[in-house]
């Protein structure tokens, strides 16, 4: 059934809703059998008063103290950055006892997905061969290693806009792209990544690298790694290797590491990297896809370029989706600690042990203590887009992106580089940023990660496959070639926040199978490690 209504309130402590279309000025809504007056013209996803706020009057939204008021604002206006400032709920510990009762999940009891089994247990979701450098003096090398792979294994078609340009150039019309080579291995991905770390930094910073990059090895989507090492970094090869013992002490997989400044000319290591990996990569090409249950899904969940409509339909579709995974033994991860300013409260309250509860705290704490030792503050998070489209304080943004982590007990709580290690929902802690924190999930054993976005994000991963979940239906239209899931059907009525759930997780299971997602096929590997020391 459409949705006939020009306001949402979305919880009955809320006073303030949510425009869903276009509001002019004076137009009058019968709403909750009040009569508004829209004091001033509103666009669609922008917050209107329910109630005349007198400066610091306290505003909520989803149930939670999301800003106060800076000035007057009167019944029916709208919530800008002018008239609303940040705030959020103190919180010192728990205050409530918690329970959960799980979502029927008998429909997918018996479901499994096609993955690659492990020799540790772990189930992946693609198959892949991962180059990467300890230390961004290297990367020459891996980009060269790249070229030489990509182009004699990797089935290839020419680029588009270099055919059009050519035709250009030629002055014909034939632009049209066509297949140059073909894959000589089917069944393993290669991939290749590159950083700005590994030395010049504090040790913390190469020692965090080092984690993150064993998380990668670790992942289960890895099937084997060629490590470039130049010699003198910070990040030296005992440090690295030290971190994937910590992580996995009975590491099965392939780990192959060269050292330039023990192997001489960059001819002689490349020969060597190259006939090794080789080597590796047939290998890795035997192992086949075989069924898995779903509680070997581990999703990792983010939110980037939102705007006013992802806490209502995009985000608690992650969050009902979790629920199911973590109701069938699988996992899911809770990142972006600026975007949980907030919500505190209630994701201590889920906690199921008190010290995981006072872990959460201390990282909100430090994490806080840090931005605004930098002259900062996490009130600063929402981008310009994000308040544009209706996201105004951080609060308000953290309220509405905490709907991705459902409503289960959160079973850990994880520092930035940790591996999970419990089924459940886990918090990790990573920054706001789209790729930092999605590099930070997959490092810590994100097999799939869910994305959500309501302005539009091309954001992929090189090794986890990436689902872009739209929050309304004109991005998904407008950015077709990105947007792998609609929830806007949310918005206009037609579909509830359980049907899309059930239609996301089914999705999912195709592409834990072997189903490319659209950041896989543009080849979107983006890799950004989060360096919290400073350069020296």
């Amino acid at each position: 059934m459409k949705r006939n209504t020009p306001l949402i309130k979305i919880h009955e402590k809320d006073n303030v809703a949510v425009a869903m279309r276009t509001l002019e000025a004076n137009e009058q809504i019968v709403f909750q059998n009040e009569t508004i007056t829209i004091q001033s013209k509103t666009k669609e996803k922008h917050k209107i008063a329910l109630v005349t706020f007198q400066k610091n009057d306290p505003i909520f939204m989803y149930g939670v103290l999301v800003g106060k008021a800076n000035t007057q604002v009167i019944k029916g206006d709208v919530l800008t950055t002018e008239n609303v400032i940040h705030q959020s709920g103190k919180v010192s510990g728990k205050i409530e006892k918690f329970s959960w009762t799980p979502p029927n999940v008998e429909k997918w009891a018996n479901k499994t997905f096609m993955g690659y089994h492990r020799a540790d247990g772990q189930v992946g979701t693609t198959n892949t061969w991962l180059f990467f450098p300890l230390v961004f003096c290297e990367n020459k090398n891996i980009e060269r290693l790249k070229d030489i792979f990509e182009k004699e294994l990797l089935k290839t078609k020419e680029d588009k806009n270099r055919l059009l340009l050519r035709s250009l150039i030629n002055s014909n019309d034939n632009n049209d792209a066509h297949e140059v080579s073909q894959n000589v291995f089917d069944n393993v991905d290669v991939k290749f990544i590159t950083h700005q770390s590994g030395c010049g930094g504090i040790r913390q910073d190469a020692e965090s690298l080092a984690k993150l990059l064993a998380g990668y090895v670790n992942n289960p989507n890895v099937a084997g790694v060629t490590v470039l090492s130049l010699g003198c970094q910070n990040l030296q090869i005992k440090i690295f290797e030290d971190a994937l013992h910590a992580i996995n002490p009975n590491n099965k997989k392939p780990v192959l590491i060269f050292e330039q400044q023990k192997l001489g000319t960059i001819d002689n290591m490349l020969q060597q990297v190259i006939k090794q990996s080789f080597e590796g990569i047939k290998e890795a090409n035997s192992i086949q896809r075989k069924p898995a249950p779903l509680s070997k899904l581990a999703i990792g969940l983010e939110c980037g370029g939102s705007d006013g409509f992802s806490g209502i339909s995009a985000n608690p579709t992650l969050g009902k989706v979790s629920d199911y995974l973590v109701a069938l033994g699988g996992t899911a991860i809770l990142s972006e600690f600026p975007e949980l300013c907030g919500v505190e409260q209630e994701l201590l309250n889920r906690c199921l042990n008190d010290a995981d509860g006072e872990r959460f705290l201390s990282l909100m704490k430090a994490y806080e203590t840090s931005v605004v030792n930098a002259g900062s503050g996490f009130d600063m998070n929402p981008s310009p887009g994000n308040i544009k489209d209706g996201l105004i304080t951080d609060a308000m943004k953290s309220a509405g992106a905490a709907k991705k982590g459902g409503t289960s007990g959160v079973v850990d709580v994880l520092d930035y580089g940790e591996y999970i290690s419990k089924n459940g929902l886990n918090l990790l802690c990573t920054p706001g940023n789209d790729v930092e924190s999605t590099t930070a999930m997959v490092g810590s054993g994100a097999n799939l990660v869910l994305f959500t976005t309501g302005l539009g994000t091309p954001t992929g991963n090189p090794i986890t496959p990436v689902i872009k979940v739209s929050s309304n239906s004109d991005l998904a239209n407008k950015m077709n070639d990105i947007i792998d899931f609609d929830t806007g059907d949310i918005i206009t009525g037609d579909k509830t926040i359980d049907d899309k759930a059930e239609e996301l997780l089914n999705y999912i299971i195709e592409v834990a199978s072997g189903t490319k997602t659209k950041a896989m096929v543009l080849n979107q590997d983006d890799f950004i490690p989060w360096k919290r020391g400073v350069s020296l």
